[in-house]
């Protein structure tokens, strides 16, 4: 069963800069790892993916700001948030892709204040 465990997030003012983590235990065959996130009353929505091979895909809107990396051999993937806005604020969660399935971890908040 692979788990994945997220750290970091918390409060910052708009255009400071945040990071999380995400370790995912339990499979030596996790070929992508990623972040979605959610705000309050909206669909949770694709924020950045990485391939194990370090191949990235980023949604339009944090394109510039945020960084995704992967420590393969760790089974971790970072997500490094500069010039953030409120419109940033939300649950972040991390998951992690073994063919076939999809695990989830349980979510870090992020806010980012006006």
């Amino acid at each position: 069963q692979v788990q994945p465990v997220e750290s970091g997030g918390g409060l910052v003012q708009a255009g400071g800069s945040l990071s999380v983590s995400c370790r995912a235990s339990g499979s030596s065959f996790i070929n992508k790892m990623g972040w979605y996130r959610q705000a309050p009353g909206k669909q949770r929505e694709l924020v950045a993916t990485i391939t194990s091979g370090g191949s990235t895909n980023y949604a339009d809107s944090v394109k510039g700001r945020f960084t995704i990396s992967i420590d393969s051999a760790k089974n971790t993937v970072y997500l490094q948030m500069n010039s953030l806005k409120p419109e940033d604020t939300g649950v972040y969660y991390c998951y992690a892709r073994i063919p076939g399935t999809d695990y989830w971890g349980r979510g870090t908040q992020v806010t980012v204040s006006s």
